[in-house]
């Protein structure tokens, strides 16, 4: 392993053209140096492997996908042909983060086939969004296995290793640590599970500063991964960003010395200080609205803004709904009643009761699940697998198509108790309501 190029890792202003606009520019500064991933089979993970390995950098690809997965693409064996396609030297290790064991494995073959580890990224991640009596304690433990416990153990047994590089890094992919309620209330197991990678940047950055660069990196907007697609359903693509702005922020991050250390950066704003102006080149569908991640407070009316200059209805504009959008719920149901089918009931399979407060405040229900289904007024026939909670302006705005659920849930308009599963498959329900309306 070429330590000797480490102690060049120093930001650069270097970019180039991409259609049209800037990207940063790889420099070459981690030639050589050896860059440990977790869960870089796909998504994040594998977008910053492959920004290292354009370099020449020598990547571990620690991640738990040997065999293809029915659902989601890749395998650490995919992403390590792509690795070295990319120029750079790949090393795929069947890790668990969960399992002391297989992760020790992976160091020590790390270390004997690269001859040391110089950074180290902890992406991997579980995530549930839902409340306290919806998440069941498998899940809990599974987040906290992941997130919290994997990201101490995976740095825990990296850290040896780590002081012996002259410019080590480790990034955490975690928030800011914001103790607004908010983000807690709607997924207090993630929230503290996620929490636990970032309180892992605070205390580490401080008990290793001057040996150990220890920095978080989270993004400003949601970006497109499997995790995404099947969180936010169809079309939420579009209001999302490409994973390469995360990993040119993460590429930015490790080139930096190690004085640079006990860091929340949030991606935009480090690549604004590397010189990047146009971040349209990011956008999945340029010029689209996009959603905010969580964890930020950005205020809703500072997005709704943002939307209105795109030209967009503005899903979080605060004030009472316009008078397109405040029809009595019996005619909004009266709508629903003639799109309910059986073969709509068949595809679905979920009995959802809305609470509705506000103007027009009772409860509602559609069975997707029993019979052709049904939907009116008053409690579900049986026991419903989805409840959400919301204002009946917004009820009305999702069920038209002027608010999407993603974003009504994000800013906590919309609360969601049961199988989100489920929850998600309304959003196609909804979708048809748009068209007959």
């Amino acid at each position: 392993m070429l330590h000797a190029f480490l102690p060049q890792c120093i930001p650069s202003l270097d970019q180039t053209q991409y259609t049209g606009a800037t990207m940063l520019q790889n420099t070459g500064k981690l030639a050589g140096c050896t860059i440990f991933i977790t869960g870089a089979s796909r998504g994040i993970g594998k977008a910053i492997a492959l920004k290292a390995a354009r370099d020449g950098a020598n990547v571990v690809v620690a991640a738990k996908t040997a065999d293809p997965h029915p659902k989601l693409p890749g395998t650490i064996y995919t992403a390590a042909a792509e690795i070295e396609a990319a120029g750079g030297k790949a090393l795929p290790c069947i890790v668990d983060v969960r399992d002391e064991k297989q992760i020790n494995e992976a160091v020590e073959q790390a270390v004997e086939k690269f001859g040391g580890i110089d950074i180290l990224v902890n992406n991997a991640s579980a995530i549930s969004l839902t409340g306290t009596l919806e998440t069941p304690m498998k899940k809990v433990d599974l987040m906290l296995g992941i997130n919290l416990r994997g990201t101490y153990l995976t740095s825990k047994l990296c850290i040896p290793h780590l002081l012996k590089s002259k410019n080590p890094h480790i990034l955490n992919l975690s928030p800011p640590l914001n103790l607004n309620p908010i983000w807690f209330k709607n997924h207090t197991a993630y929230t503290m599970a996620k929490y636990g990678m970032s309180m892992c940047v605070l205390g580490m950055a401080e008990e290793f500063k001057g040996s150990i660069a220890v920095n978080a990196l989270w993004p400003k907007t949601a970006i497109q991964t499997a995790a995404m697609d099947m969180l936010g359903g169809s079309g939420i693509g579009k209001q999302c960003r490409k994973v390469e702005i995360m990993a040119d922020a993460a590429y930015a991050i490790v080139k930096k010395p190690t004085s640079f250390t006990g860091q929340f950066v949030i991606d935009e704003d480090i690549l604004k200080k590397e010189g990047i102006k146009d971040f349209d080149v990011y956008a999945v569908e340029p010029g689209h609205p996009l959603l905010p991640d969580f964890f930020l407070d950005q205020q809703p009316e500072d997005l709704a803004k943002q939307m209105e200059e795109h030209g967009a209805t503005p899903a979080f504009k605060s004030g009472k709904a316009d008078s397109a959008t405040t029809g009595p719920i019996s005619d909004m149901f009266n709508v629903i009643r003639g799109i309910v089918s059986p073969d709509i009931v068949k595809t679905t399979q979920g009995v959802y009761r809305f609470d509705l407060s506000g103007e027009h405040a009772g409860v509602w229900y559609i069975d997707l699940k029993n019979d052709a289904g049904s939907a009116g007024s008053g409690e579900p026939p049986v026991k419903a697998d989805v409840i959400m909670t919301l204002d009946s302006a917004d009820f009305i705005k999702m069920f038209g198509g002027k608010l999407k659920p993603t974003m009504a849930f994000m800013s906590g308009k919309l609360k969601i108790k049961g199988d989100m599963g489920l929850a998600i498959k309304l959003e196609k329900m909804m979708a048809m309501m748009k068209s007959k309306l």
